[in-house]
C-alpha cells in the first residue's frame, strides 16, 4: 500500500461512507469461536465528536466492549472488537447497497496489528472490512 494512502493508525481508508447507528450501550453478537456470544460496545475507539454527544459505531469501527454471554471466563471481560455487520444498509462506492439480519464483531487480542483472538468468524463480513483487517479477513468464511 502507498505511503499516501496510509492514515494515521496505519489503516487502509474505508472506499464507502457507513452510517453510524451503534450507540454506546448496543449488543452485539460476537461472531468467531473466542467463547463470547454477547457483547455490549462501552466505547468506540479514535471517535471525535461534539461534547455531550454519545459516541457511535459502524462497520469498520473498532470499538470497546463488555461481554455480557459467553464462557465463564470470558464474561464481564473489557476487550477491543471490530464490528463486521450491521442491520442498517449502507451504500458501496459502485452504488450497491448491502445489509445484513444482525449486528455483530470479532473480539481482537490486541490493538497494534488487530490479530483477532478467535480462529473462525462465523457469518458473512463484507469484503471492504476483509481488506482493512486483513487479520480478521483471513479466517472469515464468506466475505461479501
Amino acid at each position: 500500500m502507498p505511503a499516501s494512502r496510509k492514515t494515521k493508525r496505519g489503516l487502509r481508508p474505508l472506499t464507502l461512507s457507513v452510517p453510524k447507528v451503534l450507540n454506546v450501550g448496543a449488543r452485539l453478537t460476537v461472531a468467531d469461536n473466542s467463547g463470547a456470544k454477547v457483547a455490549e460496545i462501552i466505547a468506540v475507539k479514535h471517535y471525535k465528536g461534539v461534547r455531550s454527544r454519545i459516541p457511535r459505531a459502524g462497520v469498520g469501527d473498532v470499538v470497546i466492549v463488555a461481554i455480557k454471554e459467553g464462557n465463564p471466563d470470558m464474561k464481564h471481560q473489557v476487550v477491543p472488537a471490530v464490528v463486521v455487520r450491521q442491520r442498517k444498509e449502507f451504500r458501496r462506492a459502485d452504488g450497491t447497497r448491502i445489509k445484513f439480519e444482525d449486528n455483530a464483531c470479532v473480539i481482537l487480542k490486541d490493538l497494534e496489528n488487530y490479530d483477532p483472538k478467535g480462529t473462525i468468524i462465523k457469518g458473512p463480513i463484507p469484503s471492504e472490512v476483509a481488506k482493512r483487517y486483513v487479520n480478521v479477513g483471513r479466517i472469515a468464511s464468506v466475505v461479501v
